[in-house]
């Protein structure tokens, strides 16, 4: 039996989830969307902005996250506080 969390879900479809709904599907989304590991990245949601931190692999990985999220529907505005992993490259 699987233990990952599924990508999708039907119930990302729903464009007015909030809090821990929306986060989870920003979650999803970029790790679907971008291969982004996805494993070091918080999300926090407030009303339909999105908070991202933690550390990712590279540059383009910050940029591509924060990309993803900006697309999620329901999502406003994503602020990313994403940094590079200490002693990775971009």
């Amino acid at each position: 039996m699987p233990t990952e969390k599924p990508i999708y879900s039907h119930k990302d479809d729903d464009p007015h989830l909030k809090d821990d709904d929306l986060a989870g599907k920003v979650l999803r989304f970029i790790r679907y969307a971008t291969f982004v590991d996805t494993t070091d990245i918080s999300v926090i949601v407030l009303g339909e902005m999105v908070v991202l931190s933690g550390q990712v692999p590279s540059d383009s990985d910050v940029a591509c996250a924060g990309d993803a999220a900006r697309s999620v529907i329901g999502v406003t505005s994503v602020e990313n506080r994403l940094t590079v992993k200490p002693g990775k490259h971009s």
